[in-house]
């Protein structure tokens, strides 16, 4: 009987375990259909969920034309919760998180999804604010970057350089006029406008039947000649008022200080996706290479608008608050800049007019001529600096027991190797023979100091060049070459170095730092911008200085190298004071003894290069008046004192009368 027992108890368990197993649900479940749904929302395919009206396919296409062009891409969806609202019904709440730009601040928000069980499968119902809330049947997600407002550059003394200023925009409204008369006032409007007709009539013509065709922007301000009279005779002809950062006038400073606008296809290509098309930004010099800093972080608008109509948002899905950008102060004193471009504006050839405080190092003027053709001659231009080295030469014989009376050999000519060197053809006979130092600095004897050529080194030379700043690195806030001096040469390489010549190369702003050390009695080290702004550059702005550079061999420095300490001393800027004043007053300029105010000292140089017969020059000055130190340079020049002599003393006069 015990054992009946027992066997009836096994197989009862046996038959309640095959019940159990019999009625277990292993049909998918409401929280396997809602991460489906999400991840493929999240992947923009959901081929692997069900919907209750419409295929997965249509579904895809939707996310497809909903997204495109859309930066950000997809967004990350979650599952937050699902909730049994009957027994083949639910709600699933999905999370949403856009990541629309390299911030923190990302578009978030919830929707949800009604799940229905057909036939055991899980099936939402798909709306487009399932994805989006709001969201309407053929619209599509675009993403506007809104600016803030952008830091104003500033000079000395805190005084604006760079702000908004009014503008117009003109240009043809086709829809003022008829299509018949497109061509005709396009023509008219290009001709009053000084542009080329053709080319405006035809990007009139290529423009939509509804578009406004700009031509020309231009500065609202005392300097437009266009007046609105004659814009507003020409049929179709629009004005629209606007800002735009600018300079004070057209030229000024331009290559400096760059310019803002729409990002190029290029910068938008580096950005990484950093920069949209359209949005605002630095093209160029400081703009460019401290945006981050000037444009602060943009905005941003998610919007909603009809597919039909991409440009035309129909609504406001999410906007994010720009952060305005800040002010980038530099030395620049507007009146040196403004004197030195007005100085160079008559001269054909490349030309620039570096002016630096010696007491401080701070970069007063960085001027260029309008021959530069909007290369950045004064920063990153790269020359032989002729006689003007002979600064640098006479400070390593100095060290070597020279002084201003030591005696030198000034012949007509020197051979070294089998090659003849010669003075200026206009040299001063009178000055031939034994001389001592200071008149063969005066009178730019080039013999005299290639005959000093062994008693000291090439070593020597470029110790006695780097004392002086030149070739020493420095950050300034924008990239430049400061000059390049060999450490080995012999032979005629050294006696070529010994009076600027051969593979010396220098910059106007690497000669003006020369000449402030001179003033300053110690290596200056030059800078651009005030105190407290970085001089680092925004990423990949550096490579923009390439092709704002004159050609040369060296390259353009943005960082600073290690440089051995200066051993220059107040008592060999007072030897190379009096050698530099001898040559204004009985050297080769003496013109500069007109300039009113503090004794003028100065040095000229003539530079020879290519290989024409006679060679073209190179002309140079560097001056010192009291705390001011000034290179310039002529690229196609005669002298350095009768092509730089003038400007130099034009600018010197223009800033001790100004």
């Amino acid at each position: 009987m015990g054992k009946f027992r027992r066997a009836t108890a096994v197989l009862t368990t046996a038959a309640l375990t095959l019940a159990l197993a019999a009625c277990t649900d292993d049909r998918p479940t409401t929280e396997d259909a809602a991460r489906t749904l999400a991840e493929g929302l999240a992947r923009l395919d959901v081929g692997q969920s069900a919907f209750t009206s419409v295929e997965a396919s249509e579904v895809t296409g939707e996310l497809a034309t909903i997204t495109e062009g859309f930066g950000p891409g997809a967004p990350k969806v979650t599952v937050a919760g699902v909730e049994e609202t009957g027994e083949d019904s639910a709600t699933a709440t999905l999370d949403y998180v856009w990541d629309l730009d390299d911030t923190d601040s990302d578009w978030t928000y919830s929707t949800t999804a009604d799940l229905t069980r057909v036939e055991d499968v899980w099936q939402a119902a798909w709306d487009p604010a399932l994805f989006v809330p709001n969201l309407l049947p053929d619209e599509k997600l675009t993403l506007t970057s809104v600016p803030g407002d952008r830091g104003d550059i500033t000079g000395a003394g805190g005084e604006v350089l760079v702000t908004e200023r009014p503008v117009i925009r003109v240009g043809i409204d086709k829809t003022g006029v008829p299509d018949a008369q497109w061509a005709a006032s396009a023509r008219a409007l290009a001709t009053l406008l000084e542009l080329d007709p053709a080319a405006y009539e035809e990007q009139v013509a290529a423009a939509g039947a509804e578009a406004f065709v700009v031509a020309v922007v231009l500065r609202d301000d005392a300097t437009r000649t266009v007046t609105d009279a004659q814009i507003d005779a020409v049929p179709g002809a629009l004005r629209q008022a606007d800002t735009l950062e600018l300079a004070p006038t057209r030229t000024f400073a331009r290559e400096l200080l760059g310019s803002v606008g729409e990002a190029t296809e290029e910068l938008v290509e580096q950005s990484d996706g950093a920069l949209r098309a359209g949005d605002v930004t630095g093209l160029g010099g400081l703009q460019l290479q401290h945006n981050d800093q000037l444009a602060g972080t943009p905005g941003l608008s998610v919007g909603a608008a009809p597919v039909a109509d991409p440009g035309t948002p129909s609504q406001t899905l999410f906007t994010k608050a720009a952060v305005d950008g800040t002010d980038l102060a530099t030395t620049l004193d507007p009146r040196l800049q403004g004197l030195g471009e007005q100085v160079l504006a008559d001269e054909p050839s490349a030309s620039s007019i570096v002016a630096i405080r010696p007491s401080t190092g701070e970069i007063l003027a960085a001027a260029n001529g309008p021959g530069s053709e909007g290369l950045q001659t004064a920063l990153l231009g790269q020359y032989p600096p002729g006689s003007t080295f002979k600064v640098a030469t006479s400070l390593a014989l100095l060290r070597k027991g020279f002084t201003p009376e030591s005696p030198t050999e000034c012949t007509e000519e020197v051979s070294v190797d089998g090659r003849t060197f010669n003075n200026a053809s206009t040299y001063p006979v009178q000055f031939l023979g034994t001389i001592p130092l200071l008149e063969t600095f005066a009178q730019s004897c080039n013999t005299g100091f290639i005959s000093a050529r062994d008693e000291i080194s090439q070593a020597d030379l470029a110790a006695a060049a780097t004392d002086l700043g030149i070739g020493v690195e420095s950050r300034i806030g924008t990239p430049a070459f400061f000059g390049s001096v060999p450490t080995e040469a012999e032979g005629t390489a050294h006696a070529a170095a010994m009076i600027g010549q051969g593979e010396v190369l220098v910059s106007p702003l690497g000669l003006a730092t020369m000449a402030a050390s001179v003033g300053a009695g110690s290596r200056v080290t030059p800078t651009l911008l005030a105190a407290g702004e970085s001089t680092e550059l925004d990423p990949g702005s550096e490579s923009a200085a390439a092709t704002e550079a004159p050609s040369g061999d060296a390259t353009p420095s943005a960082g600073e190298s290690e440089a051995p300490p200066s051993a220059f001393t107040a008592d060999e800027s007072a030897t190379l004071r009096t050698l530099m004043s001898a040559v204004v007053e009985q050297g080769g300029a003496r013109l500069l003894q007109d300039v009113p105010g503090d004794p003028v000292l100065a040095k000229t140089g003539t530079a020879e290069f290519g290989s024409e017969t006679p060679p073209r020059t190179h002309a140079w000055v560097v001056a010192l008046q009291g705390d001011l130190a000034v290179a310039v340079f002529v690229e196609e020049g005669e002298l350095g004192s009768t092509s730089g002599g003038p400007l130099m003393q034009a600018f010197l006069t223009g800033a001790a009368t100004g």
